[in-house]
């Protein structure tokens, strides 16, 4: 029974000793994994938001490692969020109206600015927008600004506004995104209102003003509509900012119109979830993208208005037209807000009698 203890012992400790080992490499194991964990940087948003060379950039010099995860629509992006209970991304970029449910929800995080030193590079202009009004919560990247585009060889008069929109010599001619809230704010703007307006009878009236542009409408479409433009199958368009840019590269010889009686904007915002897994990595691409350079590349990529004003002089000649606002500029923007359910119901009628009265209806 000794001899068998004797053998016994040094087993003990042999086998001791490999767990040690085995225990030690699993701790090593973790904290690599942790570390890896550490360095990835969840973005959520739609696809072809940055140049592969911004992200590439990022990559190589902060040493995060990007999953970029798409959506399609933005309320896809609500719901995965309220399922994740404000985890799983670290940086989100949606459309503003969205927005404001998500900060309403507590599904985004108080910015610490301390951590984006280069946060003054932002645009005024876009700043304190509707959702996030003390901008605690948000940094916008990209704006939506309604403007006119129209080919002159084409169009026998000046356009200077929407209301020219109207003249009997566009019969036929004109085409617009099939977004209500723009093309019915355009209507209201000839009048005089505010494109955020909750007022019944002033969307009403905007709905007749309507019925009298429906003879010079040829199209209503979101999808390519710049394409419409450039064919010739429309002379004149109200279209998505984006598209003015596929527009504009394609033919420089297009007028940009700001319109006089004013303009109404969106913006497409970024934030940290409530609950975002690596947060820093969050920071450290606001901070990158708010590079004057590195923004203006962004922005000649995505084709929206440039909202870095650091930005903003070395966006390149043939983009500055259509990518930033005039020097001087002086014309009223509004950004286009979330209204009331009755307000939003009104501006739906309205705009059913109008597409049936181009005889384009869904």
């Amino acid at each position: 029974m000794k001899r068998i203890w004797l053998l016994l012992v040094p087993l003990a400790i042999i086998c001791a000793s490999c767990n040690q080992g085995r225990g030690e490499a699993r701790q090593t194991q973790d904290r690599q994994a942790q570390a890896s964990q550490n360095r990835r940087f969840t973005l959520y948003t739609w696809e072809g938001m940055f140049p592969q060379e911004i992200l590439d950039g990022f990559e190589r010099d902060t040493g995060y490692r990007i999953n970029y995860v798409n959506f399609d629509f933005d309320e896809t992006m609500l719901s995965r969020l309220e399922t994740a209970g404000g985890g799983d991304y670290d940086l989100i970029i949606a459309d503003d109206y969205i927005i404001e449910t998500v900060i309403a929800e507590g599904l985004a995080q108080k910015l610490d600015k301390g951590k984006i030193p280069n946060y003054g590079n932002i645009n005024p202009v876009y700043l304190r927008p509707f959702y996030d009004p003390s901008d605690e919560y948000t940094v916008p990247y990209g704006a939506g600004v309604q403007t006119i585009v129209y080919d002159p060889s084409q169009v026998g008069i000046t356009i200077t506004g929407y209301a020219d929109l109207w003249d009997s010599s566009l019969r036929g001619k004109v085409g617009t995104i099939a977004n209500y809230r723009v093309i019915n704010g355009m209507a209201l703007k000839v009048l005089g209102k505010s494109y955020n307006t909750e007022s019944m009878d002033d969307i009403r009236a905007a709905g007749q003003r309507l019925l009298g542009l429906a003879p010079n409408i040829r199209l209503i479409k979101d999808d390519s509509l710049e394409n419409d433009l450039i064919s010739g199958e429309i002379a004149a368009a109200v279209m998505y900012t984006s598209q003015v840019t596929a527009a504009k590269m394609e033919d420089p010889s297009l007028e940009v119109v700001f319109p006089s009686e004013g303009i109404g904007y969106g913006i497409m915002g970024s934030f940290i979830p409530s609950k975002a897994p690596n947060p820093d990595a969050a920071y450290a691409f606001l901070a990158y993208i708010l590079d004057p350079q590195r923004g203006a590349e962004c922005f000649e990529y995505l084709g929206y208005y440039c909202t870095f004003s650091a930005s903003e002089p070395l966006i390149g000649g043939e983009y500055k037209e259509f990518l930033t606002l005039p020097e001087g500029f002086n014309v009223d923007m509004e950004m286009i807000g979330n209204i009331n359910e009755a307000a939003e119901e009104e501006h739906a009628r309205v705009w059913t009698a109008f597409r049936e009265a181009t005889g384009l209806s869904e």
